[in-house]
């Protein structure tokens, strides 16, 4: 956000940004706000717990996650790269006058569901029946239809990973490479991947969030995009304390082999919430 905006002036221009843009060209366009913005100008449709990732999360042996919170964040995905690349020029060109890109990063799917370690990615997200359940907030609590989202880039150090054999590989992440099934508990390592990021509440039930990754980069340099959505963050956040190892100081395995670049919260207000912002098609 430029320091001559207002919040309130953002969150108008990014309602108005998104008047403009039509889904029948096959482009698919996903918004967050800051949630310290979000609260200024709509206080009322926060999620509960939504909170900017305001410092860095240190556990076990001093590995970081590191605290990179933006003002918003504008995820364009669709049918091809050109499509991709003109709305989001679009969207950039429109925000301008409120706010300057900070970072970008192009991804692409890779082997249909697959991250760039060579496993399939997503395998613990709820099925689609469920899936709204657990990324969006319910009717009834405060900020009902939105999102808070989690958003870290990481960057894989390839050379080191590819140099496991499978087998070690598998018990790093807690599955197998193959058809992505997971370990034996006889078998799993506490700090595999797995164990690691599956959380439960005190009865023993899961605690899931919604992941949808996207590997980015290019020979040289690679890694992933996480993407996770949730109508309850801290469970987003125990999955963080968890990985890093300051719960229990038992730090997951692949975090010897990617490390996190960037880390944010945003809200996805509800799709209602934001466009009261909008300005009227008769001014």
């Amino acid at each position: 956000m430029r320091a001559d905006t207002t919040p309130l002036k953002l969150v108008r221009a990014v309602a108005d940004a998104l008047e403009t843009q039509s889904t029948v060209g096959g482009a698919n366009i996903v918004l967050g706000v800051r949630p310290s913005i979000w609260a200024q100008v709509a206080s009322d449709q926060v999620p509960e717990h939504a909170a900017d990732f305001a410092a860095p999360l240190i556990g076990a042996e001093g590995f970081t996650m590191p605290a990179t919170q933006q003002d918003l964040w504008v995820w364009v995905a669709g049918t091809g790269r050109d499509l991709v690349f003109d709305v989001a020029t679009d969207i950039v060109a429109t925000l301008r006058p409120v706010a300057e890109p900070a970072t970008e990063v192009s991804g692409w799917s890779y082997r249909h569901s697959r991250d760039l370690t060579g496993f399939e990615d997503g395998t613990e997200n709820p099925p689609l029946s469920r899936a709204a359940d657990v990324a969006v907030v319910p009717a009834g609590r405060p900020g009902e239809g939105s999102s808070v989202v989690l958003v870290q880039q990481w960057v894989h150090q390839a050379q080191e990973w590819n140099s496991l054999d499978v087998a070690t590989q598998e018990k790093v992440i807690g599955r197998t490479k193959a058809d992505s099934i997971e370990l034996d508990e006889n078998i799993q390592p506490a700090e595999s991947h797995v164990a690691r990021t599956a959380i439960e509440d005190q009865n023993g039930d899961d605690l899931e969030v919604f992941r949808r990754n996207v590997p980015y980069g290019t020979v040289t340099e690679h890694g992933t995009m996480f993407v996770g959505f949730t109508s309850d963050p801290p469970r987003m956040t125990r999955m963080l304390q968890r990985m890093v190892g300051s719960e229990d100081g038992i730090r997951d395995a692949l975090t010897r082999y990617a490390t996190p670049l960037t880390g944010a919260y945003y809200v996805v207000p509800a799709t209602e919430a934001l466009g009261a912002f909008a300005t009227p098609a008769d001014e």
